[in-house]
């Protein structure tokens, strides 16, 4: 082990001051990042006290990460905190066939959560730690409401909260609702059902939620508003929403412009795109947080960018469906904040990162419009921006200690001469060798502080198995598991010579 390394330890604030140095820091100046090659980063109780060559002053430990770029930690404003069942969508369809939405007949039966408390404590845990691997230091926790009752309940945030706090992650969060669902009347018909008193509950149960945990575990915790999706919105919770934000003074996340079911249902229930229906309503602002815009429609861009409404960007999770924001260039040259988020497993910013540049240099017909900087500038200062936070995104002198290091010696990865282009064009989550979340060691050389991950990781596929089972009775004309997920090739029972 490197000197200086043995002074950490995981999961618990140092005390004293820390510095750490490598080849390579990426500091922060004049309102943009900066390279300093052999930089230092000093922070204490939380705060970093110093970016560049040479400090001064005496620190209680020095630590050297050597080949590597100590960053700014990365902000996932739609940060998968459940399993991820996207997979199952990518080869098997037609979609609606396939349990992603409600049928009929489940409806009438009547829907019931398809976890157990302690399986949705778990899986908090898990992805929060998947996250920290990753080098994301802030998260937007985000997870699916197809498997639930209807909304998502208080003591699994109470629980997801004080998993942040024990494995050292800074989150926005508060329960999810929503005043209707989306119901597979036959096949390939599928009509919002509302129950505008029970998002208005949710709403009420998510606005204590937020009163009594916004600013615990040394702040770690802050409240966000998530209504579901805005398809299963009515303007009246909305405006309530709005509302509750304004008091609150907090920010609202709510997915639209993001699929051609949503389109159409908008459309058929208000006679316009959603980004048109909430700026008719006077909904549209600053303290809106808005995935993804791929849908999103050169009116509904425009109305995005003269009311301050950020776009969270999840160019790997959209790819894989067949979708892409129409252009990360063109969002930036009309002025919109553009954010990051991951959406689905694996939680490799870097990746999504990748993904989203070679999307945008497609859509763009040419590749001098978007830089690798340009997506690592959303992950990060964009990220902070949409949440109003002056304080994250970037390692300057009174910002928070919120940190990630990536190695740029891992032997994947092709021989470097910028850390930034190197990471976005060939790196992976796998080459983040630690994350500091306000100065705290969360994760340290695959090690994660609360969890032990790889017992986790048994125990959540143990879930997803038993979720994949329930998959008939949510299903269309209820066919076996086999044949809604068949597998990729045709699966022998004897080898053959």
């Amino acid at each position: 082990m490197k000197p200086g390394f043995e002074t950490l330890k995981l999961g618990r604030k140092p005390e004293g001051r820390t510095l750490l140095t490598a080849d390579w820091v990426l500091g922060h100046h004049d309102g943009s990042h900066r390279l300093v090659p052999r930089g230092e980063v000093v922070f204490d109780n939380g705060e970093i006290l110093f970016v560049g060559q040479h400090f001064p002053g005496e620190v209680a430990r020095r630590v050297d990460f050597g080949k590597s770029l100590i960053s700014p930690g990365f902000i996932d404003l739609d940060a998968l905190s459940d399993l991820d069942t996207t997979i199952l969508g990518i080869d098997t369809h037609p979609g609606w066939s396939k349990g992603r939405v409600w049928p009929r007949s489940y409806v009438d039966a009547g829907p019931y959560e398809m976890y157990m408390p302690e399986e949705l404590a778990l899986q908090k845990r898990f992805a929060f730690g998947q996250l920290l691997l990753n080098g994301i230091t802030t998260a937007a926790p985000i997870a699916s409401l197809f498997y639930r009752e209807w909304g998502e309940t208080i003591a699994e945030f109470d629980a997801a909260a004080d998993a942040a706090g024990e494995l050292g992650l800074r989150v926005y969060l508060s329960p999810a609702y929503r005043s209707g669902g989306m119901v597979l009347e036959k096949p390939g018909q599928i009509l919002p059902v509302f129950d505008e008193q029970r998002g208005l509950r949710g709403l009420e149960d998510a606005v204590g939620f937020i009163e009594r945990q916004s600013g615990r575990h040394g702040d770690l915790v802050r409240g966000m508003l998530a209504p579901d999706r805005v398809e299963t919105c009515t303007i009246g919770l909305l405006q309530r929403t709005n509302a509750a934000a304004r008091a609150l003074g907090c920010k609202i996340r709510l997915h639209m412009a993001q699929g051609i079911m949503e389109v159409e249902t908008v459309r058929a229930l208000h006679g316009s795109t959603a980004p048109v229906w909430l700026a008719t309503n006077g909904l549209l602002s600053e303290r809106l947080i808005a995935p993804h815009a791929t849908n999103a429609t050169d009116e509904d861009l425009r109305l995005y960018a003269a009311n301050g409404v950020s776009i969270v960007h999840c160019p790997l999770v959209s790819a894989r469906g067949g979708n892409t924001l129409n252009s990360f260039s063109a969002c930036r040259t009309r002025g919109i904040n553009i954010a990051m988020g991951t959406d689905t497993a694996p939680a490799d910013m870097l990746m999504n990162l990748l993904v989203g540049l070679m999307t945008s240099r497609i859509n763009d017909g040419a590749p001098d419009r978007i830089r690798c900087a340009d997506l690592f500038d959303a992950a990060t200062l964009g990220g902070a921006r949409a949440l109003g936070r002056t304080d994250l995104g970037h390692l300057s002198s009174g910002a928070r200690a919120d940190i990630a290091v990536f190695g740029l010696d891992d032997v994947i990865m092709a021989p470097s001469i910028d850390p930034i282009t190197t990471l976005v064009a060939g790196g992976s989550g796998r080459v983040t060798r630690a994350t500091f979340v306000d100065g705290r060691p969360s994760m340290l050389f695959g090690e994660v502080a609360g969890v032990n991950m790889r017992s986790a990781r048994d125990r959540v596929q143990q879930q997803f198995d038993g979720l994949v089972a329930k998959y008939p009775e949510r299903s269309w004309a209820h066919p076996p598991v086999a044949e809604i997920f068949p597998p990729s090739y045709p699966i022998e029972s004897s080898a053959h010579g």
